[in-house]
């Protein structure tokens, strides 16, 4: 009996020890939880479930010279609603007049919105989507709401905000405006402007702290952000609305006449080498032409004639020939090397000078000119090329500019017909835009300037950032020689191979190109036509050049010619401009504000602070900024005409529905 009760009391003390050393364990853990690790633990649960999200900053706008919009960001607004959140008393009592407003701005009942706050919060939904992809106008509305007005915690208001970019001008110079985005690896990429001017346009983004309330689920913490986000600047282009349109509808037109694969064309404003306008259409599988490749600025392609203003250039300023030089065409076939150099005239044109086989595009008079006076010193021809800035790329903003190139005598692949190809534009490669600022150095007597996407940067109406002209060459070569060229390059639109193109209204200078693509591969199967004319207007006092490009048009018909497929684009542009609008882009002062893009700037930020819920006025806007506007309103927009704002069909201050439709009329 004793040593059954030495047993049992043996058993108890060794439950004891094993309960005390449990405690203990317990109590080391807890403290080494509480001092040791208690920092450490309470930092990830914090991590888990609060935590920073970005804020995007809203983009800055991109402009147009003449003040109208041509990309800008709008706030984009989603709202959810935190049914725990509100205390019974506060829900209770603002369920209705809530449900009533929430039905006057989205245009449903009031007792399906009651139906639908009422139900969250009897199944403790802390995320129920209340609208998505409304406006700021929408959310300074939602905000100020029965119950929303009380905020996250009190209120309930869940707010999620993102910016949406948009092009007021659709497709028209959407390349080169361009686009900045992720790509699916996580890495930034862009094109255009907005990628090339990004540390202007983006801003500083802000921060706001969220709390998760359920899985994938955030809501703000405060009322108010971290950090703020900080908008970015505005860019003004060069870019002209007007010049714009005509140019982009005039390619589109010959491209669809001839079935051309791609085309581009470029407008430069002759003194300051502002773009006034450029287009890059290519035709899609569906048979319709879009913006996707900037073709004017990537493209490096043999020229075919247009190259033999150089030729021309280099044999006058060396003193080798003079415009009056004769040669014989002989028949329009001449041989180098057992290769042919043909004239596409059959028959050549006889025995005629420098000057006339420059106007009349005569391949075998400009090989002979620059085949005789520097085949025993190649490099002479080439240094010259080289000094025209011919092999140098312009050094754009802009990504994936095309490298020019140039063949020298040392180069391995160097041979005997080098040196004739390259007398009629083969043999070297160069882009449309590339050549259009060569041709715009002869329009511009000499100073060859860089061509500008950008004019300034602008904080409102506060110049942040000036861009002025760049001269990249002060004098390509001697005001005689400019002279001569001028007067061939008029000669070819009066009477050479562009005479087509010849007005009595308004003059003309350029000069034509037809090249043939792919000769050489495939056995020739693949062989299409470049048809091309550069050149500026008006001929005697220079105000704007612009270079036309079309690759693989139609060829059955054997037109396909630069005269026939370019030349039309460029006259329609030069006719356009000068007839329609003669003095509308005349630069007096380049210092001197624009006033008309001073008052757009003030009567667009004067608009958008008007009263939210009725339509503004907008008579004498611009179209694309009144568009911005609208849009902003969640009000649909119909166009007609181009210009400003003439005519409303909705009258100022009548009050906005989710229906409304508003016709513009532009002038």
């Amino acid at each position: 009996m004793v040593e059954e009760n030495k047993n049992s009391i043996s058993k108890i003390y060794l439950v004891a020890v094993v309960i005390f050393l449990m405690a203990l364990a317990i109590v080391v853990k807890i403290t080494n939880i509480q001092w040791v690790e208690g920092d450490t633990l309470r930092k990830l649960a914090k991590e888990r479930s609060i935590k920073n999200f970005v804020i995007p900053a809203n983009k800055g706008n991109i402009y147009s010279s003449d003040g109208s919009l041509l990309a800008t960001s709008i706030p984009n607004y989603t709202i959810r609603f935190d049914a725990m959140a509100p205390d019974s008393k506060d829900f209770n009592k603002n369920i209705k007049p809530l449900s009533d407003s929430l039905a006057v701005l989205f245009g449903k009942s009031s007792s399906y919105f009651s139906s639908e706050l009422t139900a969250a919060r009897a199944n403790k939904n802390r995320f129920l989507l209340v609208a998505r992809d409304i406006s700021y106008t929408e959310y300074m509305r939602i905000k100020s709401f029965p119950l929303f007005k009380l905020g996250i915690y009190k209120g309930g208001i869940i707010i999620d905000q993102k910016t949406i970019r948009k092009h007021p001008i659709g497709e028209i110079a959407q390349r080169t405006i361009g686009y900045e985005r992720i790509t699916p690896e996580g890495l930034p990429d862009g094109k255009g402007i907005e990628w090339a001017f990004r540390k202007y346009l983006n801003g500083k983004d802000g921060k706001v702290l969220k709390q998760k309330i359920a899985k994938g689920q955030w809501k703000p913490i405060r009322d108010v952000n971290e950090v703020e986000p900080q908008d970015g600047y505005d860019v003004i282009s060069t870019i002209d609305v007007y010049v714009q349109d005509i140019a982009h509808h005039a390619l589109l037109e010959q491209l669809e006449k001839y079935k051309a694969d791609h085309g581009c064309v470029v407008v430069m404003e002759t003194k300051t080498g502002h773009i006034k306008a450029i287009s890059n259409l290519g035709r899609a599988t569906d048979e319709t032409y879009s913006e996707t490749t900037n073709y004017a600025i990537a493209e490096s392609h043999e020229p075919g004639s247009t190259y033999k203003l150089a030729d021309l250039m280099t044999l006058l300023e060396d003193k080798k020939v003079d415009t009056s030089a004769v040669y014989n065409t002989n028949g329009g076939v001449v041989t180098y090397f057992g290769n042919r150099v043909v004239d596409s005239h059959e028959g050549g044109y006889g025995t005629i000078s420098l000057a006339q086989g420059f106007e009349k595009s005569s391949n075998t008079v400009m090989v002979q000119a620059v085949y005789n006076n520097y085949k025993n010193n190649p490099s002479q021809f080439v240094n010259h090329l080289n000094s025209y800035g011919l092999n140098s790329r312009l050094g754009l903003p802009f990504k994936g500019e095309g490298k020019p190139y140039i063949p020298k005598p040392s180069d391995k692949t160097w041979s005997n017909i080098s040196l004739p190809w390259m007398a009629f534009g083969y043999g070297v490669l160069i882009t449309p835009l590339q050549t259009l600022t060569y041709y715009n150095s002869v329009a511009n007597n000499g100073v060859m300037v860089k061509p500008q996407f950008v004019s300034e940067i602008k904080e409102w109406d506060r110049t942040v950032l000036k861009f002025n002209k760049k001269i990249i060459n002060p004098k390509v070569c001697s005001q005689e020689t400019i002279l001569k060229l001028k007067a061939v390059l008029e000669n070819v639109v009066k009477r050479g191979t562009a005479s087509k193109l010849y007005s009595k209204d308004f003059s003309m200078a350029g000069k034509t190109g037809t090249a043939q693509a792919n000769y050489g591969t495939n056995g020739g199967a693949d062989k299409h036509y470049i048809s091309s004319f550069v050149g500026y207007f008006p001929a005697d006092v220079p105000k704007y050049s612009c270079i036309v490009v079309v690759h693989d048009p139609d060829a059955s018909n054997n037109n396909y010619y630069g005269a026939d497929v370019a030349g039309p684009v460029f006259k329609r542009i030069a006719q356009k401009i000068f007839t329609d609008s003669p003095t509308r882009n005349e630069v007096k002062n380049l210092d001197k504000k624009n006033p008309t893009q001073e008052k757009n700037y003030s009567d667009y930020y004067t608009k958008s602070q008007e009263k939210k819920n009725v339509i503004p006025n907008l008579k004498g806007m611009s179209g694309m900024d009144a568009v911005a506007l609208l849009g902003n309103l969640k009000v649909k927009v119909k166009i007609i005409g181009i210009g400003k704002v003439k005519k409303q069909s909705i009258n100022p201050g009548v009050a906005i529905t989710s229906e409304a439709t508003i016709i513009l009329e532009l002038s």
